[in-house]
């Protein structure tokens, strides 16, 4: 686990960006706290911060391969390395010289090539150069739980782990430079869809693709990952809920492989309680750590503490304050890189902090839903099916029909989305600002940008599917890798923490995407078939309990405790030129006088202006801690 920054030369003076390579290093010392490197030849300078996981005193990068042909910086875990270096060994006569998953990487492509990619179970973003053939490899995995972004300019093409690091070796003026349609999407989605970020000039590789690269020429992206939900008849039930307990057992297990201890995030739901069980088979001494706000309804504390008693696991907490909050934001926005409008970052953040003062890794419950059918949301199209039936020209009366309807009148809402179709309606789990509230406060508004943008690609592919698997599918490509993962990357490697993800496994996906809808979705819950296959492992009083996750208590706080802090953010913001700050202080007055809850769209425009201060403005400084090294390991 580590930062990485790489760098091809267009024009064979490598060595002399070198320095600005080690330069940028530092950006991302709270990703690899334990070590770092710098690696340079003529065409390519590597550099690499180290958080040590597996093969502690062996597995130093950047990793030199065959006599120095091959270089390799690698940011991740594949957790069935083992597996893969017999494999690599026995058909190959393939030799190791240190015991971790690194070498398995190089010594698998130099083997099978690009095919690599396809054979590897874990997280991963790597760059391995081959000097011999002068060409330069790099992938990013399935689902996109490792971040890669890359910038280019006539010196040549850079890629790092952290996109500070690339603000550091740009051209000037690449800072100020935002890209107004990302920022757009962002105000519609709370996050910037990939490939983009919220800087014009640097993007990001995407999820479960690899590319190659010479000096000189452009950068070959290729998808390997095509999440195909290949759903199958089933005719034994009992056995898939087998299926389904097997596979997860079964990463789980792969997924505690480490010369360090685990631990775990444990809130009061079904996905983190079934990960934590499921450990514990295999740390009997584990450590689960939760967080929560001391005002009721909004802290899972308890629940928490009620299944780690019934699992018997130690159980550790944190409780946050809004002054907490308030302090620490600059700081998380600081380690987002790009803004996220997700107050969940804000507890996760703390809890990530409080877990690193014991352990090294934790597991985590993140993307269940989307596999499983979590969300829901994923259950709508049961209520429109009715819909279905009309005539379009009836589906559009209706749509009118309901704009007649006053706000916050029953049955709107149920018209207005069912007069729509499915490519219109959904496009992920946050809907922040509409179009026409953008308009007097978002000022480069464009109306020719739209959701649909994002969103359309996807449902072009998923026209064979039910709209509940469609949903499920626009999720692995825009909330999951938007929103979840980047959340649950950005604030444990905050704390110098590596955070693992048993549900986003390649056999797990498996499994889950073949659940035909209506053993995924009823009309009383979601996530039917895993609730199913759990049963006999996360306590009864979670098995069927409603979703959580770690609420956060802003529309209460920014009509008191948070107010003045908030106005303060949007009057010393100096983002005139994008933002109405006029029309932001009305939203806040308008939150905090009600009847009407706009906390999530203040907090969407606090966030962004809280980045702009610190990336673009360059006037808020947010004091960067050391890493947090653990209490016992």
């Amino acid at each position: 686990m580590c930062g990485l920054i790489g760098f091809l030369s267009a024009n064979g003076a490598a060595a002399s960006v070198a320095p600005a390579v080690e330069g940028a290093l530092p950006d991302m010392r709270h990703r690899g706290p334990d070590e770092g490197g710098v690696w340079h030849d003529d065409d390519a300078a590597i550099g690499f911060r180290r958080l040590s996981i597996i093969d502690i005193d062996h597995s130093h990068q950047p990793l030199p391969w065959l006599d120095g042909r091959y270089e390799l910086i690698f940011n991740g875990e594949i957790y069935n390395y083992l597996e893969l270096r017999e494999r690599l060994a026995r058909e190959f006569g393939a030799t190791f010289e240190t015991d971790g998953d690194g070498e398995a990487v190089v010594a698998g492509y130099h083997y099978l090539g690009p095919k690599i990619v396809r054979e590897l179970r874990g997280m991963f973003a790597f760059l391995i150069w081959d000097s011999q053939e002068r060409v330069l490899f790099g992938a990013r995995d399935w689902f996109g739980i490792k971040p890669l972004y890359t910038y280019s300019d006539e010196r040549g093409t850079f890629f790092a782990s952290e996109k500070k690091s690339l603000l550091d070796v740009a051209a000037e003026g690449v800072a100020h430079d935002v890209d107004t349609t990302s920022l757009q999407h962002y105000l519609t989605l709370q996050y910037v869809p990939e490939p983009a970020s919220m800087h014009t000039a640097i993007r990001r590789v995407e999820s479960g693709t690899y590319f190659t690269l010479k000096p000189g020429e452009a950068l070959h992206p290729r998808r390997y990952f095509h999440p195909d939900f290949a759903i199958k008849p089933v005719a034994d039930a009992d056995k898939l809920y087998r299926q389904i307990g097997e596979a997860l057992e079964d990463s789980v297990e792969k997924h505690m492989r480490a010369d360090v201890t685990v631990g775990a995030f444990l809130s009061g739901g079904i996905d983190s309680t079934a990960i934590a069980a499921l450990a514990r088979r295999h740390n009997p001494k584990l450590l689960t750590f939760t967080t929560g706000f001391e005002r009721q309804g909004f802290s899972e504390i308890d629940v928490a503490a009620e299944s780690a008693a019934a699992i018997g696991v130690e159980h550790i907490t944190k409780v946050v304050s809004a002054e907490e909050m308030m302090e620490t934001l600059p700081l998380i926005v600081w380690y987002l890189d790009d803004p996220v409008a997700d107050p969940a970052l804000v507890p996760l953040y703390f809890i990530a902090r409080e877990a690193r003062k014991h352990v090294k890794v934790v597991l985590s419950g993140e993307g269940a839903d989307e596999l499983f059918g979590g969300y829901t949301i994923y259950r709508e199209p049961l209520s429109l099916k009715a819909f279905n039936y009309l005539p379009a020209a009836a589906r559009r009366g209706l749509g009118r029909l309901s704009t007649r309807i006053p706000e916050g009148k029953r049955g709107k809402d149920l018209l207005r989305r069912g007069a729509i179709g499915i490519e219109e309606r959904y496009y992920g789990n946050a809907r922040i600002f509409r179009p026409d509230e953008m308009q007097g406060l978002y000022k480069p508004f464009d109306p020719n940008v739209s959701y649909m943008d994002v969103t359309r690609g996807l449902y072009e592919q998923t026209t064979h599917l039910d709209d509940s698997t469609r949903m499920q599918y626009v999720d692995l490509f825009t909330w999951l890798r938007g929103d979840i993962l980047v959340k649950a990357d950005k604030m444990t490697m905050a704390n110098s923490l590596e955070l693992r993800v048993p549900f986003l496994d390649t056999e797990v996906f498996a499994v889950g995407s073949s659940i035909p809808t209506d053993l995924k979705l009823t009309k009383e819950t979601t996530k039917y078939a895993l609730r199913r296959a759990l049963a006999d492992i996360v306590p009864a009083h979670v098995l069927n309990r409603a979703k959580l996750g770690f609420p956060v208590p802003i529309r209460h706080w920014l009509k008191d405790v948070m107010y003045e802090w908030a106005r303060a953010i949007i009057t010393e913001s100096q983002a005139d030129e994008l933002i109405d700050r006029g029309a932001a202080l009305r939203l806040l007055e308008a939150h905090r006088e009600g009847p009407h809850d706009y906390s999530r769209k203040i907090w969407t425009l606090l966030v962004f202006l809280i980045w702009h201060g610190i990336f673009v403005e360059q006037r808020i400084r947010p004091a960067i801690p050391e890493p947090v090294y653990p209490v016992r390991l």
